[in-house]
């Protein structure tokens, strides 16, 4: 799947935060990996990451935590999760220009990408495997099947290695 590809039709991906990292992710100039935040040594009282202790140490085990995670749609399970818990006070969607998926070395997973037996796959694997209708279409999320295909396509994660510049989610940036 490419951002070319006639299936997709909408022009953005999603990232989900907390809106205290605002300013940090403006200053910086882009979403960082967790590695890369932490060779950076902006990691401290003044980050306030979506994933718990245990989501974090999985991301570091199964080597995730070198990718920005965005998802297909605004809505992701985790971010639920990290609401409930109180680790994100305020939820910030992020849009990301699709076009990002250029950038070299992106991979995604068709589950979240931290869980166990969840492994990363090219764009071109991935896209014969998403569920575009699903993601397309209006359909009758009551019923139980479709309702499920759509859960199923809210865990895809798109994995954008290190950093996700700025110029890519400028024009979408709240507050400017």
């Amino acid at each position: 799947m490419l951002p070319t590809d006639p299936r997709l039709n909408f022009s953005w991906l999603c990232h989900f935060t907390d809106s205290r990292n605002l300013p940090k992710i403006k200053k910086l100039g882009g979403l960082y990996s967790m590695i890369k935040l932490r060779d950076m040594g902006v990691v401290g009282d003044d980050h306030f990451p979506g994933g718990n202790e245990w989501s974090l140490d999985a991301d570091k085990m199964f080597g995730m935590d070198g990718y920005v995670h965005l998802c297909l749609r605004s809505n992701h399970p985790m971010e639920h999760i990290a609401r409930n818990d109180g680790r994100i006070q305020t939820t910030q969607w992020l849009y990301i220009d699709i076009e990002v998926m250029q950038l070299d070395g992106v991979m995604m997973t068709m589950d979240v990408s931290n869980k166990s037996g969840i492994h990363p796959i090219s764009l071109e694997e991935a896209g014969k495997l998403l569920d575009y209708e699903v993601l397309q279409k209006r359909l009758d999320w009551n019923d139980p099947a479709i309702n499920a295909r759509l859960k199923a396509m809210e865990k895809v994660e798109v994995l954008i290695p290190e950093c996700v510049p700025f110029k890519y989610f400028e024009r979408f940036f709240p507050n400017g």
